[in-house]
């Protein structure tokens, strides 16, 4: 056993010296190494050797998160590649400073000082793709923006007061919620492995599925034999093979690349002013009720990893963080912005809780953004490639999902049949697409998201079984399912 130094305190190197404090389990302030004082592992200050990496891979785990939204609904809107770009540089830009004000916080304002990533969720792209269906080209963007604006303040107007409903929205409704949104989703990516353009002539030719096959084998083979940072950028390494492999077939465009300006900030309302459907409106204030709930629940897990409490003034603030990037988001060009859980997931597997490591990952976005010509560059990727890579992603939600409801108390036939019929019902928009035609245009964006027709049954559903008229007889699988995220 190595002896100890001898000598008083003040002689010979300083305690910071005598071995790494992060590794002793006993962070000090490295701005002052005389006198170190203990901080928490979320205060802490990393060296750069250690800080850079760390913060790679939270870039890693959420980029193609954050791309997914603006190349989904660019797409649905028929945007060029120049508008592509922009849309991308607007979500890498908001999703870097919501991620800046969510670690580094607004005085007692916003800012839940944690090391959590916020950016655009792909839980609103099935509604947001519902209400371009039903908008007429050209007003696609505007009506999407306008209700996402309006969610936004719907955020900072419920966020103070979210912790008391949060009953209504248990793993019972949060974990249909979350299923559904990777099963509506799974006709983008199966559309993409068909070559993207539904129009098209060879729409579905074998050589775009043998792409999109050969994509998903990739990443599946760096998934069983990758370790540590390469098994974690599996998606992106794929999509990077697989893009290689489309070059030589010429299945790759990089034309877009000589148009796109190196450095240049979003320009407001580039899309048009916004509009405001009260649909539509509905629709995402449903979704950011959703959003908010996942958030929420995330703060609590990732409160419980970094062993720092997590109480409703501190949710609260996370909430603003949520409602003000949804609000300002669309002034740019980016969606309803919510916790990114894979994030969460990289502090579990690595146990760096430093929010500062993922305050630098979101200076990274932020500097991204700056420069549209790396956007252009994910703009480029062969739809096959896509759809191969979204496969993965979206399957990946549902799963989630159903981790969720794992928890939920499914052994109560109550529960049961609450899941079911409200699977059932999200399922049914992409079973029959006419179900709904003969509604009103309202009841059509609503009950025509799969998303917004699943949450409204749970959540009424939920209300039904173990609310009205069950207090002082709660059975014990209820109790399972009122159990707040």
């Amino acid at each position: 056993m190595a002896q100890p130094a001898k000598g008083p305190a003040t002689e010979g190197p300083c305690p910071t010296q005598q071995g790494d404090p992060v590794s002793l389990g006993k962070p000090v302030d490295l701005l002052d190494p005389v006198h170190p004082v203990p901080v928490h592992p979320v205060d802490e200050k990393l060296p750069a050797k250690r800080l850079v990496p760390a913060a790679l891979q939270h870039i890693a785990a959420m980029y193609a998160g954050v791309v997914t939204p603006p190349l989904i609904i660019g797409q649905a809107c028929g945007l060029d590649a120049a508008g592509m770009t922009r849309l991308i540089a607007a979500s890498l830009l908001i999703a870097g400073l919501a991620t800046i004000l969510q670690t580094i916080g607004l005085t007692k304002f916003a800012g839940n000082r944690l090391p959590f990533v916020n950016a655009a969720s792909s839980a609103g792209i099935a509604p947001m793709l519902a209400i371009a269906e039903t908008s007429a080209p050209g007003h696609q963007l505007p009506a999407i923006y306008g209700a996402v604006m309006v969610a936004g303040v719907f955020c900072l107007a419920v966020g103070p007061f979210f912790g008391k409903l949060l009953r209504f929205f248990p793993p019972l409704v949060t974990g249909v919620v979350i299923t559904l949104i990777g099963v509506t989703l799974m006709p983008v990516p199966v559309a993409w492995a068909q070559g993207g353009n539904k129009e098209a002539a060879d729409f579905g030719a074998m050589k775009y599925l043998a792409l999109a096959a050969f994509t998903l084998a990739v990443i599946l083979v760096i998934q069983r034999f990758g370790k540590g940072f390469v098994k974690q950028v599996a998606l992106l390494l794929g999509m990077l093979i697989g893009t290689l492999a489309a070059i030589p077939f010429g299945m790759a465009d990089f034309s877009g690349l000589k148009d796109a300006p190196i450095a240049a900030l979003p320009t407001p309302f580039a899309f048009g002013a916004p509009e405001f459907q009260p649909a539509a409106i509905l629709s995402l204030c449903i979704v950011m009720l959703v959003l908010m709930t996942e958030s929420s629940a995330g703060m609590l897990a990732l409160g419980k990893i970094c062993e720092r409490d997590c109480d409703g003034r501190t949710i609260t603030r996370g909430l603003r963080t949520d409602g003000i990037a949804t609000l300002v988001g669309p002034v740019f060009g980016s969606f309803p912005t919510s916790a990114f859980a894979q994030n969460v997931g990289v502090v579990t597997l690595t146990r760096v809780r430093s929010r500062y490591v993922v305050a630098v990952a979101g200076g990274a976005l932020l500097f991204l953004g700056v420069f549209p010509v790396l956007g252009a560059v994910v703009s480029m990727v062969p739809m096959p490639v896509l759809g191969g890579a979204g496969i993965v992603l979206f399957g990946s939600i549902a799963v989630s999902g159903i981790r969720t409801l794992s928890e939920a108390g499914l052994d109560d036939s109550s529960n049961i049949i609450l899941v079911a019929v409200a699977l059932g019902a999200g399922i049914i928009p992409l079973a029959a697409p006419t179900f709904y035609a003969d509604f009103p245009a309202w009841a059509q964006t609503v009950l025509g998201s799969g998303i917004s027709a699943g949450a409204l049954v749970a959540v009424l559903l939920n209300l039904f079984f173990h609310h009205l008229g069950t207090r002082g007889r709660r059975t014990p699988a209820a109790s399972v399912a009122l159990k707040s995220s």
